[in-house]
């Protein structure tokens, strides 16, 4: 699918995160979390306006450029010409974030088969996995409404993020919050992977040994060690090195 580039139409730093942005994308599709085009990962572009980028409506993840990314403002109006449209349920949700947590400069949203079977448990959640610390240090839940297009649905989906990371939306999917790509990205693949294991364990039919609540309290810490500070920004030069191997064409 072609798209005229839009590289000298904006600034360096918005290129930038558009290149990031589409780069997700693809990795979503690529680790096998995408839904064909029904969910959604954001970037709210630095700056008074809270203008952000999100997925050409229709378009498969797999095929997202950083020039197809369509900009609209928290009215959900574009703000930059574009052939695509943007779908509504995703507005509702990153529009409600953006808007409330200004830390919150990427919003991802998945619908990965892992994510909504662990959404459905009554439990949510459980402290069955390293990666499942990572993810109880700091997560919320919301529960169903329908399908997001709902303005009133926003306050609530607010509070019930809060200053977390990890939102597990009930019956839906998972969701997470990063200051770039790079972080929302990582922390979607430990808030995947904790739920891949949750299911796996549960399915083995045998007792289960939960890890101790005491060793969730000291995980952030542990992880800013483990990261060196860097968390997303640690593991992003070798999946967009990955990416460049396997589907080419993000930074168009």
């Amino acid at each position: 699918m072609t798209t005229t580039s839009l590289k000298d139409q904006v600034s360096p730093e918005e290129w930038q995160l558009r290149v990031d942005l589409a780069a997700a994308y693809r990795l979503v599709a690529l680790y096998g979390w995408d839904d064909l085009v029904f969910t959604h990962i954001s970037v709210r572009i630095p700056g008074p306006e809270h203008h952000f980028l999100i997925n050409p409506y229709g378009m498969m993840f797999e095929e997202i450029t950083a020039s197809s990314l369509v900009k609209i403002d928290l009215n959900g109006e574009k703000v930059q010409d574009s052939p695509y449209p943007v779908n509504p349920a995703g507005f509702t949700i990153h529009s409600a974030i953006h808007q409330a947590r200004e830390d919150a400069l990427c919003v991802m949203h998945t619908h990965s088969l892992n994510g909504v079977a662990v959404s459905a448990q009554r439990d949510g959640v459980l402290p069955l996995s390293q990666q499942s610390t990572l993810i109880l240090a700091s997560l919320g839940y919301h529960d169903y409404e329908g399908i997001a297009l709902n303005e009133e649905e926003k306050p609530r989906l607010v509070a019930n993020l809060a200053d977390n990371t990890f939102l597990m939306l009930r019956n839906h999917g998972l969701l997470t919050v990063g200051s770039n790509p790079a972080d929302a990205f990582l922390a979607m693949y430990f808030f995947e992977a904790a739920c891949m294991i949750q299911v796996r364990a549960l399915a083995g039919n045998r007792d289960l040994t939960p890890i101790n609540p005491s060793i969730v309290s000291g995980v952030k810490e542990a992880a800013e060690i483990a990261t060196k500070g860097l968390f997303g920004g640690l593991a992003w030069p070798g999946l967009l090195r990955k990416l460049d191997r396997q589907n080419p064409g993000y930074a168009d």
